[in-house]
């Protein structure tokens, strides 16, 4: 049997980089700081590693001879509320996929707020998946609770009715499906049950963490995002699911663009497409190096780019109807659309507004969040055109939409495009634009 998942308090001296005596003199230093004596050693802390609870002001000591604040001690909590991670990156490993998802799910409580992701450490971790085994599946250990087929088919059954929700109802099932992530979590952790069972609990806790994680990007909360993508990532890996692991490399590599971080996310892409084998993933990746590297306006990757997208195309021609759930939806509208934007970085604007109207007509009614994104792109290229009257009637329309279905990334794409308009105040449509805006 493999051997458990260490202590927190050692996984956390560990990413803190820390030897026992460090930790124990960071402690005294702690106490020195307010006056006081602790009387901690190497013995007390092993009782600590072995279940034994600190008292709540050796928890504090505990955090600051760490490195982190004094807030993110809850001392009714211990040992969960402790960092796994100095960085925000769990490394890969056969334990790694439940400490990610509490990382994860800690974070996205936000006691979390001071930790920060780096680009570097995004692109390492890309490169340690691209380049890793993925038989990295460890044995369970014996948990407390049995766990059931029945319960396991019904988390799987509720989380797909959630996800196929309309976009307009969708907006009201964040905390349902955080629920479900932590249910989920406990299980893998305490939950005892056939291997079978514990595949289909991490693909499962998989696809929760990318539907959370796009809510939590979508409200602009990006280390939420990040860490749940991360946990999404160690547990695609942990089952040898090589398409969906390119997949959360892909919205990893999204969100670095979306925050102009364009040569980490150009990075994480390259990485992704070493491993995906979905033509349908392929598509999607080779349409957001596409984007990401026109948005460097390097004129000597001009090339790169058109092959980027040539690239995406062909793999949407090659795709069936058997793709990865994470990726169903891609289109021919998506290709248009994310075409358009790329050609319009490359200073293409006619061609790029011919494919933006294309793409966003192509748009099935049941994606309306996409829709709303397409219309701020297809104002952008009227803008560009110096046509403001149809960007008025399209940036109101996708802000109109946003509001309903509770879009609040497609809304800041629209405030984002209000300064355009000022030169044409007097244009029909832009003073109703900047009216229903302000």
């Amino acid at each position: 049997m493999a051997a458990s998942t260490p202590h927190p308090l050692v996984l956390a001296r560990q990413a803190a980089d820390k030897t026992m005596d460090e930790f124990v003199a960071g402690i005294h230093a702690a106490a020195g700081r307010r006056g006081l004596h602790s009387g901690t050693d190497e013995a007390r802390v092993r009782k600590w590693q072995r279940g034994v609870k600190p008292n709540a002001e050796s928890q504090i000591y505990i955090a600051e001879a760490l490195g982190w604040p004094e807030s993110i001690v809850r001392a009714d909590d211990w040992p969960n509320w402790l960092p796994l991670t100095a960085n925000g990156v769990i490394p890969f490993g056969p334990h790694s996929s439940v400490p990610a998802l509490r990382e994860a799910l800690l974070t996205a409580m936000e006691r979390r707020n001071f930790l920060t992701i780096s680009g570097t450490a995004l692109s390492a971790l890309a490169a340690d998946w691209a380049g890793g085994s993925h038989d990295t599946l460890a044995r369970a250990r014996d948990g407390k609770q049995q766990v059931s087929e029945d319960l396991v088919a019904f988390l799987e059954s509720s989380t797909r009715y959630l996800a196929a929700l309309p976009t307009e109802q969708r907006q009201h099932t964040p905390a349902l499906l955080d629920a479900q992530l932590a249910t989920v979590t406990e299980l893998l952790e305490h939950g005892r049950c056939t291997a079978g069972l514990r595949l289909r609990l991490h693909t499962l806790a998989a696809s929760l963490a990318q539907t959370t994680g796009w809510h939590r990007f979508d409200l602009g909360h990006h280390t939420d995002a990040s860490q749940l993508w991360i946990a999404g990532l160690h547990n695609a890996h942990a089952v040898g699911d090589r398409d969906m692991g390119a997949g959360f490399l892909g919205d990893l590599a999204y969100q670095a663009a979306w925050r102009g971080q364009h040569t980490t996310a150009a990075d994480i892409l390259e990485h992704a497409l070493t491993r995906a084998e979905s033509p349908a993933a392929r598509c999607l990746l080779q349409l957001r190096l596409a984007r990401t590297l026109a948005a460097r306006h390097d004129p000597a990757e001009r090339r790169a780019v058109l092959r980027a997208l040539a690239a995406a195309e062909q793999h949407l021609n090659d795709a069936g109807t058997d793709r990865p759930s994470w990726c169903a939806w891609v289109s021919e509208a998506d290709v248009a659309v994310d075409s358009g934007q790329t050609l319009l970085d490359l200073g293409d604007t006619r061609r790029a507004h011919q494919l933006i109207t294309e793409g966003e007509h192509l748009l099935p009614a049941s994606r309306d969040k996409t829709k709303g994104v397409f219309l701020t792109y297809q104002a952008t290229s009227y803008l560009d055109q110096e046509e403001p009257e149809p960007a008025a009637a399209a940036a109101t329309e996708a802000l109109l939409l946003a509001r309903r279905i509770g879009a609040p990334r497609c809304i800041k794409l629209v405030e984002n495009l209000l300064p355009r308009f000022q030169p044409y105040t007097r244009t029909q449509g832009v003073p109703e634009l900047l009216a229903a805006a302000a």
